[in-house]
């Protein structure tokens, strides 16, 4: 049987590609902090701290393809952590799978390597401009990944845009209870950016596809069907059917009202949130279309109704539990944001 390993098998989006993994017959392993409700048939877990060179050496053993997920969010707001678990602990991995053989390895990264780009659609040949920390350390594992494929290493890269689906909550679990309760929704500049996002079940697709495929490649991963930041979000208002409606504000008034808000902790907003929010990001992504024969299924509009419906339909074991490991799966604080709201 295939075996795989998924880093951070146990958050949002590696426990969706765990699944994917064992519908297509691999044997998974979970290399995680947190070991996950429940592992199924053909799934084990090691727990672990992608910081520990011994414990990513061990996970590896007898691995023929390994995913790597495990990062520190832009949520986390500490630049030591971005550095120590998404470079440094990056660079474990790379060397674990040179010392037990894997036979490939995916690597996930982020659009924000590309930090603000001069242009869109951004392409794998975009310059990698990052302008904050967490943009910074992905670049650099990216960079190590490179190197390793230097020293023989099949390693492929994955940049996906911001990933919505059922079950992620985080950021998106304010945005929805705001939308469940009928309040307005804020866009910068009337929300006429242009913004592509992901499902999480389209990107485990591509890393898979990805993963059988020969050879180190890049590939960006979005949505084929996008439009404007502001559609997107009153598009969902529409069909929420609460009263909802977006309200636009002035982004050179609120970037930097949204920075210091961060950096003081009196917002979940990380400095990337406020820095891409109001702006146009979207990707090219004939490339993986054609490479991989990967097609993705949902729009940005399909995706953020099967997310919300999927609140609407688990949100009172949202606010009432005690929050989950992974950021991308449990409830936020909302800190400064609930005056924003009373405001709106």
């Amino acid at each position: 049987m295939t075996t795989a390993l998924v880093t951070g098998g146990s958050g949002y989006f590696g426990s969706l590609l765990v699944q994917k993994l064992r519908e297509r017959g691999y044997h998974v392993r979970i290399f995680d902090l947190y070991k996950p409700e429940s592992l199924g048939d053909g799934i084990d877990f090691q727990q672990g701290d992608i910081r520990d060179s011994a414990a990513v050496s061990a996970a590896c053993q007898d691995m023929e393809y390994v995913f790597h997920n495990v990062a520190q969010q832009p949520l986390a707001k500490n630049p030591k952590l971005f550095w120590s678990v998404n470079r440094d602990g990056t660079r474990n991995l790379l060397e674990a799978c040179v010392a037990q053989r894997v036979g490939k390895v995916i690597h996930t990264s982020s659009t924000a390597i590309y930090g603000i780009p001069k242009s869109n659609p951004v392409t794998e040949e975009t310059q990698p401009v990052p302008d904050e920390d967490y943009g910074r350390a992905k670049l650099a594992g990216e960079m190590l990944c490179r190197k390793f494929v230097k020293l023989g290493l099949d390693v492929s890269i994955l940049r996906p845009r911001t990933i919505l689906g059922h079950g992620r909550l985080g950021l998106f679990q304010i945005l929805f209870e705001w939308i469940y309760q009928g309040k307005n929704i804020p866009v910068l500049d009337g929300g006429r950016n242009l913004y592509q996002f992901v499902h999480a079940d389209d990107l485990a697709e591509a890393c898979i596809l990805a993963g059988e495929k020969p050879g180190s490649q890049d590939f960006n991963c979005g949505a084929l069907m996008f439009g404007t930041m502001g559609e997107a979000l009153e598009n969902l208002c529409r069909h929420a059917g609460t009263g909802s409606h977006i309200k636009s504000l002035p982004m050179r008034l609120m970037e930097p009202a949204m920075n210091f808000f961060s950096a003081v902790g009196l917002s979940p907003l990380g400095k990337y949130h406020a820095l891409m929010y109001g702006r146009p990001m979207y990707f090219d992504i004939t490339k993986a279309m054609q490479q991989l024969n990967w097609k993705p299924k949902y729009s940005n509009d399909a995706m953020f109704i099967e997310s919300y419906e999927w609140y609407v339909q688990n949100r009172d074991a949202v606010l009432n539990s005690a929050g989950q490991a992974s950021r991308h799966k449990s409830a936020v604080k909302q800190g400064i944001l609930a005056l924003l709201q009373k405001f709106l």
